[in-house]
C-alpha cells in the first residue's frame, strides 16, 4: 500500500506470516511492511549472543524506518516483537506516532510480574531456553512438530491454524541458523538480573497506544496488564475473550477492527 509507513514486528516462533490477516487490510491505506525479524525466515542469523541484545533489535527498528525513508511510523508488535516496540518507543519516541502491542505486557509490569510465583510458573520456558543446544534439538525432533504445538496447544480456535500456516512456520524455523537466533533473543536478554531494569527507569510514554490482549494467554497472565496506564498517558486496552496468546491470528476481524478504529 501507500501513505503512512505501518510497521509490523512479530514475535517467537514467527515471521512476518503471523500478520497475514492484517497485512492486506491495512494495505488499502497504509504502507504496510511485516519484516522479518533479526534472525527469523530469510532475515540475516548472525552467530555471537550479543547481536541479540535488545539495544541491537531497537536499532534495527530503527533502521528499518530510516531504510524505507520515513521519519516515523505506526508501530504495531505481538509478543517478542512488543518488548522490542515498547523499548523503541521509549529510547525513539519521536519515531512512534502511534503503538499497538499484542500480548506483551508494559516492561515494567514484565519486570514485576516476574517476580511473582504465579508469572514465574508460566514462564518456565525462558529459563529453559537458558540451556545451551538442547532447546533447538527438541524443537527439531519430529519434522519441527514442537513449532506447529507452540501454536495449537495453546490456541482456544484450533481453526485459526490450517496445516499451511504450521507448515509455513516449520519451513520458517527450519532454515539454517534460525532456531539458535530465534531462541538467542531469550539467552541474550534473560541472563541478567532483572535488578539492572527495575521499573523505575521507565517514565510515561506520551504516544497515543493501543494494547489488544487475547486473555486465555498462557504464557503470560492477564493481570500484568493492570496499572499499565501509570506508564502510559493515552492508554486504550482491549480484552478478547476465548482467545489464546495468538491473538491477531485467532481473532483477524475483531483485532483489525480495534485497530482501525484506533488509528
Amino acid at each position: 500500500g501507500e501513505g503512512k509507513l505501518m510497521l509490523m514486528l512479530h514475535g517467537f516462533p514467527e515471521f512476518w506470516y503471523s500478520w497475514r490477516h492484517q497485512i492486506a487490510e491495512f494495505a488499502q491505506d497504509y504502507h504496510v511492511v511485516a519484516i522479518d525479524m533479526r534472525g527469523y525466515n530469510d532475515s540475516d542469523k548472525p552467530e555471537s549472543l550479543f547481536a541479540y541484545k535488545i539495544s541491537e533489535l531497537i536499532a534495527d527498528v530503527k533502521g528499518v524506518i530510516n531504510g524505507l525513508d520515513y521519519e516515523d511510523c505506526i508501530l504495531v508488535a505481538h509478543d517478542w516483537g512488543g518488548a522490542i516496540a515498547w523499548n523503541f518507543a521509549y529510547e525513539h519516541p519521536e519515531m512512534v506516532e502511534k503503538l499497538i502491542v499484542m500480548n506483551l505486557p508494559h516492561p515494567a509490569k514484565f519486570i514485576a510480574g516476574l517476580k511473582t510465583w504465579e508469572q514465574l510458573q508460566k514462564s518456565w520456558y525462558i529459563f529453559f531456553f537458558q540451556i545451551p543446544f538442547l532447546p533447538e534439538l527438541i524443537f527439531q525432533a519430529n519434522n519441527y512438530q514442537a513449532i506447529a504445538s507452540t501454536f495449537i496447544d495453546m490456541a482456544i480456535d484450533k481453526s485459526a491454524f490450517s496445516a499451511e500456516d504450521l507448515s509455513a512456520y516449520k519451513e520458517a524455523a527450519a532454515k539454517p541458523g534460525a532456531l539458535n537466533a530465534m531462541i538467542n533473543y531469550y539467552r541474550a536478554n534473560f541472563n541478567i538480573s532483572p535488578d539492572n531494569n527495575e521499573a523505575k527507569e521507565y517514565g510515561v510514554l506520551n504516544i497515543p497506544t493501543l494494547m489488544i490482549w487475547g486473555e486465555e494467554d498462557t504464557a503470560l497472565g492477564k493481570e500484568l496488564t493492570y496499572g499499565t496506564e501509570e506508564y502510559v498517558k493515552d492508554l486504550k486496552l482491549k480484552y478478547i475473550p476465548n482467545c489464546s496468546h495468538w491473538v491477531q491470528q485467532e481473532q483477524p476481524e475483531l483485532v483489525n477492527q480495534y485497530m482501525r478504529e484506533f488509528v
